[in-house]
């Protein structure tokens, strides 16, 4: 089989057994870079293919290139791609934390960057919002709804609306959960409604702006923000929440979490992956023994009307656990293949829960352990991933990201 430069086999059967004695770190070696596993990858080619499904997912020529780079953890979460007039098109995202002073009442002053940078040019270029702890965030319609961790007990967490092309119409569309305050909004997602028959009444959506009536918007919400210390003792168990944006509808689905993160659906609305980050907390200590695991749970209709009953959340079960590192940000492409950012690159699953490949990053200019954060599906078959202190550009894939 001829293979592009780019792209290598290494099935898993090849390290089923190794020598005794070998070491692998959980949370920042690759399988490709372990002194005991070395001679078994090519370094120099980041598609890794441990399935030969993986194949049929990338084009003739895959690549991975540095699009952006900073001496600072500028690309960390987010990942909105969003079209401009140059055709080019830009993807928003946000920083990690940056450190500040201790307040009066104990918490830190901690501050994060929302920024966009064009594809076409490279060129990253910060936003001036009111949005205290941007995280997470997704595709609303024609605006950005992003994840705002909040600030102390005077700035809440918040579910936060923001037009792009007016970056100054900002606003929080929920804060609270009958008024107690969320501990630290993680990750969204939206799922467009299963038909207009569930949907009470009649008439087009208040704005073509926003998404599809009967919409409803979907988020995680661990204890980040407290264990590192801009947030209040937390007032809430980590749960996933569903929101109908239309009748203010608040309900937790899923519980039962450590750290719950990343979360998304399957191309055809029936399947919710969320993404369990225990093994890393807010402090940076690492617990191999936590999960770094991404569960599925099947999306289950009422068959009543949205304004008396909304989705819910059951059969649980666990997905997959990432090898390296925590699956972070996750997301589907159109064929219903799972992409997680880890410890070592993005990692792809197929619908069954097996390991089918991964695009390692950090190959080509030394920044193997940068991991991956988030990411972001682009339209032409390519991924914008976000690595702290460089955004990686994948370009050559042969499918398409899902719900974008």
């Amino acid at each position: 089989m001829s293979l592009p430069s780019s792209v290598q086999l290494l099935y898993p059967k090849v390290h089923a057994v190794l020598p005794n004695g070998f070491q692998r770190h959980p949370f920042k070696d690759t399988i490709l870079c372990t002194d005991t596993t070395a001679a078994l990858g090519n370094k120099s080619s980041p598609f890794v293919a441990t399935h030969p499904s993986f194949l049929a997912l990338l084009g003739p020529a895959p690549s991975v290139r540095v699009l952006a780079a900073q001496d600072r953890s500028f690309a960390h979460e987010a990942g909105v791609w969003v079209p401009t007039h140059d055709g080019a098109g830009e993807v928003w995202f946000t920083s990690n934390l940056y450190d500040g002073p201790t307040r009066s009442d104990g918490l830190r002053e901690r501050t994060v960057e929302v920024s966009r940078i064009n594809l076409g040019t490279g060129k990253v270029n910060p936003v001036q919002l009111p949005v205290y702890g941007g995280n997470g965030a997704c595709p609303y319609g024609d605006y950005l709804l992003f994840c705002d961790q909040g600030a102390g007990r005077g700035v809440p967490s918040a579910l936060t609306l923001v037009d792009p092309s007016n970056p100054a119409d900002v606003r929080p569309i929920l804060n609270n959960f009958h008024g107690r305050a969320f501990n630290s909004l993680n990750d969204v997602i939206v799922l467009p409604p299963r038909s207009t028959e569930d949907l009470p009444g009649s008439g087009e959506a208040e704005s073509s702006r926003l998404p599809a009536r009967g919409s409803t918007v979907w988020f995680t919400d661990p204890t980040y923000g407290h264990e590192q210390g801009f947030r209040h003792t937390p007032e809430l168990p980590s749960q996933v929440y569903v929101f109908n944006p239309e009748t203010g509808d608040i309900r937790a689905v899923a519980d039962g979490f450590d750290h719950p993160n990343g979360i998304c659906f399957s191309p055809d609305g029936k399947t919710c992956y969320v993404t369990d980050t225990a093994h890393i907390r807010g402090c940076g200590t690492l617990d191999p023994h936590k999960p770094s695991t991404i569960y599925a749970f099947d999306v289950v209709w009422p068959g009543v009307d949205l304004d008396i009953g909304g989705p819910s959340l059951q059969n649980r079960r666990l997905f997959a656990f990432a090898d390296c590192g925590v699956p972070d940000g996750i997301k589907c492409d159109t064929l219903g293949n799972v992409y997680s950012g880890c410890g070592d690159g993005v990692h792809v699953w197929n619908k069954y829960g097996t390991l089918v490949g991964k695009i390692v990053l950090g190959l080509a200019d030394d920044n193997i352990g940068a991991g991956c954060a988030n990411f972001c599906f682009v339209p032409g078959g390519k991924l914008v991933c976000f690595a702290e202190n460089r955004i990686y550009l994948v370009e050559g894939l042969a499918v398409e990201g899902a719900l974008l």
